[in-house]
């Protein structure tokens, strides 16, 4: 008989293990996904092209507020928690729940990576925000540096169109706009096109990985949130952050890239308190004593020199770091308060998903999440920075915000860059590492 199934999800990792594990399957029947995390992308269907032949009307994807309904309307016999960057004591609570309901409850593991004919980096992170972006670039930088054409593959983020979205190719900042991109995947995309790195992503890695595989010597796998990698790496680096000192060890599924890295960044050091970065490396070498631990900072850019001490200023941070990744604030805040620039408190002027991004996450108090997952989100976005009264904005995103909003006073984009901090450097290793794999 048939086991049903509901995937739990936020757009990403669901699909994923649903295209491996349940597609073509006839030992499992799916229900539905549930959408969590990501305002607006439940509702939604996961079209019969990309399901497959066992589900010729596709497969619902619905608010996971309706789990309980569904468990017992359909007699659900296994759910499947598939995403990522939460605490494990919010992994159990959802556990509870199902199998009070008399459900089972999965959990999938690295059965899930995909194996390639070309050689894999991949970066991953155990929290949101520690810093995997900007060490993405700088392992492309040496990468590219080093006469390899690399092809960056990055964790899924298909908030649109499904179908349209099964495979994405990222070339020039025009392709942005060809896919609709939501804020969200500009920010991860855009500062790898500066890079002059090709990006791939989409929904369906099995066939992304065999047309990636056509054109790069080499494949950057970019994580998403705190996830592991989609494809199976042959050097795999994780980075941490001290100012979280043992979210690494208690946030899910950080932890597994602890477990797998052969490479693990402490990023950050130049400020983290010492104490942090000794928890730190203390949980590190219990769970992993083969992999090689090195110091890196995020120093940060202004793409503009102003003078802003005493001047108002309204901070924008990256959305998914201040918001579930629990960061009360970034480069952005980090760079007015060095100023000795007066932040303004954006929450007065906040309105309709921003307001309720703010009662939802009540750490953020001196900042404005860059929330932009749809086009009636966005423009919520560009109505509050607009009743904000200041003299300059910071924009403290990945993206540069000015190409898509407005701004109604001056505004100058701030970010992080990666810098080592200690030897043998990323680079050294990256090199080492290449030496041994192609001979």
């Amino acid at each position: 008989m048939k086991r049903r199934v509901i995937i739990m999800g936020a757009g990403g990792r669901d699909f994923h293990n649903f295209n491996i594990l349940f597609k073509d399957n006839p030992l499992y029947e799916v229900i539905a996904f549930t959408a969590s995390q990501i305002p607006g992308i439940e509702n939604r269907l996961y079209p019969p092209e990309l399901a497959g032949s066992l589900y010729p009307n596709g497969i619902p994807i619905l608010s996971e507020e309706k789990l309980p309904e569904l468990i017992r309307e359909y007699k659900v016999d296994e759910v499947v928690f598939s995403y990522s960057d939460v605490s494990y004591l919010y992994v159990m609570q959802k556990s509870s729940l199902v199998l009070s309901l008399g459900a089972d409850f999965k959990l999938i593991g690295t059965e899930t990576m995909l194996r390639s004919d070309k050689p894999v980096i991949s970066v991953c992170a155990v929290r949101t925000g520690a810093g995997k972006s900007q060490t993405t670039r700088y392992v492309v930088r040496v990468l590219r540096e080093m006469g390899l054409k690399t092809i960056v593959v990055r964790h899924p983020m298909p908030y649109g169109n499904l179908k349209n979205q099964k495979i994405q190719r990222f070339e020039n900042f025009q392709n942005l706009d060809i896919h609709n991109c939501t804020i969200e995947e500009r920010e991860e995309y855009e500062p790898l096109l500066r890079e002059g790195a090709i990006v791939y992503a989409g929904v369906d890695y099995k066939e992304i990985l065999k047309e990636v595989s056509k054109e790069a010597d080499i494949i950057v796998w970019d994580g998403g949130n705190n996830d592991f990698p989609f494809f199976k790496p042959d050097l795999f680096i994780t980075v941490v952050d001290p100012y979280r000192a043992g979210h690494e060890i208690s946030y899910f599924p950080g932890e597994v890239n602890i477990y797998l890295a052969d490479i693990i960044v402490i990023n950050k050091v130049d400020t983290a308190p010492k104490e942090n970065i000794d928890k730190i490396i203390e949980n590190i070498k219990k769970r992993n004593k083969k992999a090689k631990i090195i110091y890196a900072s995020s120093p940060i850019k202004a793409d503009m020199d102003e003078d802003l001490k005493g001047k108002r200023v309204l901070v924008i941070e990256d959305g998914p770091t201040v918001t579930h990744g629990e960061m009360p604030f970034g480069a952005g805040y980090i760079y007015a308060k060095n100023m000795q620039a007066e932040v303004v408190d954006p929450r007065p002027f906040a309105i309709g998903s921003i307001k309720i991004a703010y009662k939802k996450y009540p750490h953020l108090e001196r900042v404005l999440p860059a929330l932009g997952y749809n086009k009636e989100q966005l423009n919520e976005l560009e109505e509050t920075i607009k009743k904000v009264p200041c003299d300059y904005i910071i924009i403290g995103t990945p993206i540069d915000l000015r190409s898509i909003i407005k701004f109604p006073q001056k505004a100058f984009r701030v970010y992080y860059e990666y810098k080592d901090e200690s030897s043998p450097t990323l680079k050294e290793l990256i090199k080492d590492w290449w030496r041994k794999y192609s001979f």
